[in-house]
């Protein structure tokens, strides 16, 4: 999203999912989405109302925590006198902890990355995340198909995800050495056939690609041999499709081997989508590492010191990456640990003892390591960059590299 940087991303996206985990008794989490042109006190004007509608609901302790969260809602946005340029989305309700009676009241606002468009209210068991998910999606599509002779697999790309529409098979035969007559009648059965076959490519490829032709940015047709060319320079593709036809390049490979090469060959093409940069980025970084004093770093411990002294020209992070750092002190000498878990739950296990007096440590203090890093990251101005797992390159940060891995500026002997 233009205007938006990669760990306010991050942020919005982190809090989306811990939204989506909430979950009333009843129908009592109340959402509420205010474009930037809606008047405030037409908004408090409805709250009222709904506050009024409110009383109709039989449940008593659903009626209670509906009209709490309505009237943190009316005390909300009196703080503002019009809505923020991108507009207002309020999250409120009573969200229980555990049995009975442990319910807690919870409020978000959130000024979205991109403007609110409709006005919504809403009372449901779980927060209305829909508009904001979206706003989140890669909407650009591009259209991608590998063809020869023999086989023709065709998908989309959008985002960071590569999807494998279909797979066709062609049942040409090769070259017939009769010679002769029967020679030429055979090249004309072969011929025949060749067309169908990519006819039959172009229906299919019309029928799963024509209802995206709004969202479609384009189309990269790729293969090994001439077939490819046959079909791009005929009447196979409709006409509004082939017209959306970026680029014909050659590839090693068909299947869906060919897709991810066609990708990697269209690099330019498709150089604005996040899918491209993440590639190149972890490819950038596993190059380095193939070097002999190659400018990279991997590793939570190893990344932090590089971070501390300067040394990293680009971090990334996977989007994975849910550890938390704990800070633990010594009740009796003050003593403090920094220890970092993966869950909550392998904290609360944790007998961690004061090295001075064999005190038990007490959890004082949580951050996600994300965070973590990013602070470090912002202090020595160094670029920070959040992986998916959605592609190869992403899970290979993710599963070989603990989801943290960094570009230097310099070499660092260890």
């Amino acid at each position: 999203m233009a205007g938006v940087s990669s760990k306010e991303l991050y942020e919005f996206k982190k809090t989306l999912k811990e939204l989506a985990n909430k979950r009333g008794r009843g129908t009592e989490l109340v959402s509420v989405y205010i474009p930037p042109n809606k008047q405030l006190s037409d908004v408090g004007k409805h709250m009222r109302d709904e506050m009024g509608q409110s009383a109709n609901i039989k449940s008593k302790q659903t009626r209670k925590n509906v009209q709490s969260a309505i009237a943190v809602i009316l005390e909300s946005i009196k703080l503002y006198r019009q809505p923020p340029e991108t507009g207002l989305v309020l999250f409120v309700g009573m969200i229980p902890k555990g049995g009975p009676g442990t319910e807690k009241m919870e409020k978000y606002i959130i000024e979205p990355p991109e403007p609110v468009t409709t006005y919504w209210y809403k009372c449901n068991n779980e927060f209305f995340l829909e508009p904001l998910e979206y706003m989140i999606e890669e909407h650009d599509v591009y259209g991608v198909a590998v063809i020869d002779r023999n086989e023709a697999t065709y998908a989309t790309l959008k985002g960071k995800k590569e999807n494998i529409l279909g797979h066709l098979t062609s049942g040409v035969p090769g070259k017939h050495k009769a010679g002769g007559q029967s020679q030429r009648r055979f090249d004309r059965v072969i011929e025949d056939l060749a067309h169908q076959f990519l006819k039959r490519i172009g229906d299919h490829m019309n029928e799963a690609f024509l209802p995206l032709k709004d969202d479609l940015k384009g189309i990269i047709i790729g293969g090994p041999g001439f077939t490819k060319k046959d079909f791009y320079e005929g009447d196979y593709l409709q006409y509004e499709l082939k017209d959306k036809v970026m680029s014909v390049v050659d590839t090693s490979y068909t299947g869906e081997e060919g897709i991810r090469e066609v990708i990697a060959k269209s690099a330019d093409d498709l150089a604005n989508l996040d899918v491209m940069q993440e590639k190149k980025l972890v490819q950038r970084f596993i190059h380095e590492l193939r070097k002999d004093k190659g400018l990279y770093s991997y590793g939570e411990d190893e990344v932090r010191n590089n971070l501390t002294i300067g040394a990293v020209d680009v971090l990334l992070l996977s989007e994975d990456l849910t550890s938390m750092r704990k800070t633990f002190t010594c009740p009796s000498c003050g003593t403090q640990k920094e220890i970092t878990v993966k869950t909550q739950a392998e904290a609360d296990n944790l007998e961690e003892r004061c090295p001075n007096c064999n005190e038990v440590l007490k959890e004082e203090s949580s951050m996600d390591l994300a965070e973590e890093f990013v602070e470090k990251a912002e202090e020595m101005n160094t670029d920070v960059e959040f992986i998916s797992t959605e592609t190869e390159e992403g899970m290979q940060l993710f599963r070989a590299f603990g989801g943290i891995g960094a570009i230097l500026r310099y070499y660092v002997e260890y």
